[in-house]
């Protein structure tokens, strides 16, 4: 059986203005199912922050926000399925139970948020963990860890690796982490510590991903000690 990588990907990659990202991230990953098999798990991005702004000024509870997030990123991955074409599982699983079974398919499988209050790392690092996946890389808009914002601070240090401890601490002082809630989450590193989950962060780059893939030690890695 092909080794299994779980990539979340950044819902930025999802616009409204750029369709060739998406055809071209489609070609890598039939080009890299070759080699591994990728579970990709959609996030929602700018287009789900939009309806969600929009439904919350309407009066929806939080619980109705989570689930219009969920269909953006669910709409994302579709999407995706699409450009696959034929390589990809025909539509987004809807559960773990779901994913489990279309990765035992043997295709590329594109997916979304699954449970309402729960972020699209914490799906990917649950799916990594139901799957047995090799690699979990975390996608974002930012090339890794830092110790600060690196867009406020020029000087910011970006850590090759990081203990799951000191990122968890810095989860709870958000504003101490570039990007905050798009890198990680304190549920998501419960299950990458549970399950010793290979974890890395890094740059939503198909030349990165590329590396990252095939081996290459890319972004941050979180490591358990």
């Amino acid at each position: 059986m092909k080794k299994r990588i779980v990539v979340k990907l950044s819902g930025s990659l999802f616009g409204l203005e750029d369709e060739k990202t998406l055809k071209q991230y489609a070609e890598f990953f039939v080009k890299i199912s070759k080699i591994c098999q990728p579970i990709i798990i959609a996030g929602g991005g700018k287009i789900a922050r939009h309806y969600i702004t929009h439904a919350r000024s309407s009066g929806a509870d939080e619980s109705t926000l989570d689930e219009l997030g969920i269909e953006v990123s669910r709409l994302n991955a579709k999407l995706l399925i699409y450009a696959l074409q034929e390589k990809a599982y025909p539509h987004p699983p809807i559960n773990l139970k779901e994913v489990a079974n279309a990765a035992d398919t043997g295709l590329i499988v594109v997916t979304g948020g699954l449970h309402p209050g729960q972020s699209t790392n914490a799906t990917a690092a649950l799916i990594a963990e139901k799957v047995r996946a090799n690699v979990f890389l975390n996608a974002t808009d930012v090339d890794g860890v830092y110790d600060s914002d690196p867009n406020k601070n020029k000087n910011a240090i970006k850590f090759k690796k990081i203990p799951i401890k000191k990122l968890r601490s810095m989860l709870i002082h958000q504003d101490s982490i570039a990007g905050g809630y798009d890198l990680m989450d304190i549920v998501a590193l419960k299950v990458i510590e549970r399950s010793k989950l290979k974890t890395r962060i890094l740059k939503a780059d198909i030349k990165i991903l590329e590396k990252a893939f095939k081996g290459s030690p890319e972004g941050t890695e979180i490591t358990l000690v």
